[in-house]
């Protein structure tokens, strides 16, 4: 199952553009966080689609509040931080380091 795919199932989404643009924007973050003094590949490695997809998620259940610090409202309580992406699954991503030659 494609990625795309993927986030169809667990959003009911039917716009394809939207998802897109979610995984490529959840892409690019993880590439920021896992190569933030070099070059990016041109794709996320294997080891990192599904966290790709749960940031894009992350992302995606954010839509209309992005950036909100805080919420509260019948019981209920928001807090985002300023990346707009859970820590916990930024966490999640390992920088690479090399040695100059």
């Amino acid at each position: 199952m494609t990625a795309l795919e993927r986030m169809k199932k667990r959003t009911g989404e039917t716009d394809e553009d939207l998802l897109n643009d979610l995984l490529d924007t959840a892409g690019e973050i993880i590439l920021s966080v896992r190569f933030p003094n070099s070059e990016w590949p041109d794709d996320v490695e294997d080891r990192y689609k599904g966290l790709q997809i749960r940031i894009a998620l992350d992302l995606y259940n954010k839509r209309g509040a992005e950036g909100e610090t805080a919420h509260s409202e019948n019981g209920i309580s928001r807090t985002y931080t300023a990346g707009w992406v859970s820590k916990d699954l930024l966490a999640e991503i390992t920088p690479y380091c090399g040695v100059a030659g």
